[in-house]
C-alpha cells in the first residue's frame, strides 16, 4: 500500500480533515456491513480510547453496534435506511462520516452518503477496485487496489490505522 502515492496522499489528506473536525469539536461517525462493521467498531475504539499513547479520547461513534436501534430501523424502515436513519439523528453539520463497502455499492451506504451530504457532513468512502457507485458521491476515497473482499478489509484496516496515527500525532503533538 505504501507504493500507491494516490493512495497514501488520500490517506494523509483524510487524516488532515478528521484534525480539522476534530479541533472544532466535531465528531466521526462510522458506517459499514459485515466484515466492515467489525472494522467500523474497531476504528471507532481507536479514536474514543487509545491508539498508540495514552490520550484524552476523541468523539467517535460507530453506527453499527446498538442492536436495538439496528432491527428498530431495519424493522420500521427497512435494511436501507440502516445507516441514513442514524445520520439524520446522530449527526451535525461539520462532523466527518467514514463509509466502508468493499463493493462500493452496497444502498444502506450510499443512502448514508446521501443524508450526510445534505447536512454538510463530509464522507471519506473506503471501497476496492471497483469504486462503485461511491466513487462520485464521497469528498475522498480510498480505494484498495483489490477485488479480493479480505484483502480489501485488510488495506481498509491498514488506512484506518495509518489515519488514526496521523490524527493522534497532529492533535496531541507526539
Amino acid at each position: 500500500m505504501s507504493s500507491d502515492t494516490q493512495l497514501m496522499s488520500e490517506v494523509t489528506n483524510i487524516a488532515d480533515e478528521c484534525v480539522s473536525r476534530l479541533q472544532k469539536g466535531k465528531k466521526l461517525l462510522f458506517a459499514g456491513n459485515g466484515g466492515s462493521a467489525a472494522d467500523c467498531q474497531h476504528m471507532a475504539g481507536e479514536y474514543v480510547s487509545r491508539f498508540l499513547f495514552d490520550r484524552d479520547g476523541l468523539p467517535a461513534i460507530a453506527l453499527t453496534t446498538d442492536s436495538s436501534i439496528l432491527t428498530a430501523i431495519g424493522n420500521d424502515y427497512g435494511f436501507e435506511n440502516l445507516f441514513s436513519r442514524q445520520v439524520e439523528a446522530l449527526g451535525a453539520s461539520g462532523d466527518l462520516l467514514f463509509c466502508y463497502s468493499t463493493s462500493g455499492n452496497s444502498e444502506n451506504i450510499l443512502k448514508a452518503i446521501e443524508a450526510a451530504k445534505k447536512m454538510d457532513i463530509c464522507v471519506a468512502g473506503m471501497t476496492g477496485f471497483n469504486k462503485g457507485k461511491m466513487d462520485d458521491m464521497c469528498d475522498y476515497l480510498i480505494q484498495i487496489p483489490s477485488s479480493h473482499t479480505p484483502n480489501i478489509q485488510e488495506g481498509h484496516l491498514i488506512a484506518g490505522h495509518a489515519i488514526c496515527c496521523a490524527v493522534e500525532q497532529q492533535i496531541f503533538n507526539q
